[in-house]
């Protein structure tokens, strides 16, 4: 084993031991099927509620929807490839909210009533469990909507100067000597401003105050024992923005209250900021990975063949073992793209490169996440008219379901895909059947979701992966992203020289790959285990 593999792997070993024990198996069923996973290593799919399935017919996409569609997201069958078989689910904002995307809470005991009702909830996290699936709402705690009745009884303190009124010091909120540039505010009365770094209707909350970090507690004890999971919390680093320590602080105490609820809470915030400030966060929550995300990611680059494939594998390694030093039971949380992006598979010039993308994140280190309609090649971008409903737009399941675009949107008809749900389950060379191919790959080889990831170099432009060491073995993952076939000998990569390995696993992408001896030919855009 080479020094840096022996660092890589100590480094786990020191900081405490993984959370799995799973063993790794080839061209066989693993010890522990994917049904039976136990830890929050999993595949999830992000679902925009409003835009995904409708029940009822009044357009709105809704629970029962969800609930209708789950054999969709999983059918309870691992080795089946008709269904995602993803093994977590993460809803929109369902709170009762005045606008369509729901991130300004206007009562967070109230499901929205286009959404269905908290009866809907318990039905849907009934049968999450049921076939093992977790699921995690998304949580905005660091503002509301300016019609939540905390803020209208800020505001009515403010305004007659009752500062012995409970609701006072609810938001925050300044004099205008005491603004803070890189902060945007509202003025509420001649003398006061208060905090709104998204839009004057979404107050911010003061955190500062005893009072308010046990109602948002609250709220995350009430859905817990409810049945969710977890979360996904918005904008983590808006709870004190400018002050990242502090945000940081007040994450770990509310983490550590959830953690005494359930051990097992699987929690991943976003902090849509750069690699430094996001490894800050790790040390209450695992977050999404921005880096690897949208058209000019590592992802998407090296499936486009626009950088050399080390550039992917070599920022995969640095950046696990960055997570692990900073929280040894940290996961990379890879995505593509979400609800405030525009669509990936818009970025690509073939949906080849689209499958290429999808091989490199979800197999890959951590818990990745599918945007709803990206297994589809689903398109949507904000465009000329700069909204984000056009990133959220209904999905495309082409048997008479209702559910319909966002208010706001504007994307025209002729630049989405043909093909729906419906046409692409019955094609078994479409991308949403791929899509249900490399999950199951995925979770027969409990390695790759845990392993240690050392970065491999094939001589070659576009030829390189890793080698994944976990539970005393290792598994070897390489990546094609050219149009040709190429060929390689692993005798001669360094970091394999005390590897053995005789066989493939499993392969998948445009081409074959063969191994005669140590010689790999491995097909254009395809991927490969070895073990």
């Amino acid at each position: 084993m080479t020094k840096k593999r022996i660092f890589l792997t100590v480094l786990v070993l020191v900081c405490a031991m993984m959370l799995s024990i799973f063993t790794v198996g080839c061209n066989k069923t693993p010890e522990a099927a994917p049904d039976t996973v136990d830890d929050n290593y999993r595949s999830f799919y992000q679902i925009f509620v409003g835009s995904f399935s409708d029940s009822n017919g009044d357009g709105f996409g809704d629970i029962r929807g969800i609930i209708n569609r789950f054999d969709y997201l999983n059918d309870g069958n691992v080795n089946s490839e008709t269904s995602l078989g993803v093994q977590g689910i993460w809803l929109s904002p369902i709170f009762s909210s005045p606008t369509y995307h729901k991130y300004d809470a206007k009562d967070y005991y109230k499901i929205d009533r286009r959404f269905g009702e908290e009866k809907d909830l318990k039905e849907l996290i009934e049968l999450c469990h049921s076939r093992n699936v977790k699921i995690i709402l998304d949580l905005a705690i660091n503002h509301t909507s300016d019609q939540h009745e905390w803020f209208l009884k800020f505001k009515e303190a403010r305004l007659s100067g009752d500062v012995e009124n409970e609701y006072y010091d609810f938001y925050s909120c300044v004099t205008a000597d005491e603004k803070v540039g890189g902060i945007s505010y509202r003025q509420l009365t001649g003398e006061f401003w208060y905090e709104c770094n998204f839009d004057g209707a979404m107050p911010e909350l003061n955190y500062d105050n005893p009072k308010v970090r046990e109602v948002m507690l609250d709220v995350a004890k009430y859905y817990l024992e409810l049945g969710v999971d977890g979360f996904r919390f918005d904008a983590v680093k808006y709870i004190y923005y400018g002050d990242t320590a502090k945000s940081v602080e007040f994450w770990e105490w509310y983490m550590d209250e959830l953690y005494k609820i359930n051990p097992d809470i699987y929690c991943v915030g976003e902090c849509w900021s750069g690699e430094t400030e996001i490894l800050d966060y790790y040390s209450a929550m695992n977050c999404f990975n921005f880096a690897m995300a949208q058209a000019e990611g590592v992802v998407s680059t090296a499936a486009k063949g626009n950088s050399a494939i080390s550039k992917f594998t070599g920022y995969v390694e640095s950046y696990q073992s960055k997570v692990l030093a900073r929280n040894p039971d940290g996961m990379v949380m890879p995505f593509l793209s979400n609800h405030d992006m525009d669509r990936i598979a818009g970025t690509f010039v073939t949906e080849n490169n689209m499958r290429m993308a999808a091989n490199l994140y979800i197999l890959c280190s951590g818990s990745p996440v599918i945007y709803y309609g990206e297994e589809l090649g689903m398109r949507g971008s904000r465009g000329s008219a700069n909204t984000d409903a056009n990133r959220r737009l209904a999905m495309l399941w082409g048997d008479g379901d209702t559910v319909k675009n966002p208010v706001g949107s504007s994307y025209a008809s002729d630049k989405q895909i043909s093909s729906t749900v419906e046409d692409q389950m019955e094609d078994e060379n479409s991308l949403y059947r791929y899509y249900c191919k490399l999950l199951s790959i995925r979770h027969r080889y409990p390695a790759i979701a845990r392993g240690v990831y050392t970065a491999i170099d094939c001589g070659h432009k576009n030829l390189g992966g890793f080698v994944i060491d976990y539970e005393g073995e290792s598994l070897i993952l390489i990546h094609n992203t050219s149009m040709e076939e190429l060929s390689y000998d692993l005798s001669q990569c360094p970091e394999l020289e005390d590897v053995d390995f005789s066989k493939i696993c499993d392969y998948i992408g445009q081409g074959k790959a063969k191994l005669n001896g140590t010689v790999l030919t491995l097909g254009p855009q395809t991927s490969v285990l070895i073990k």
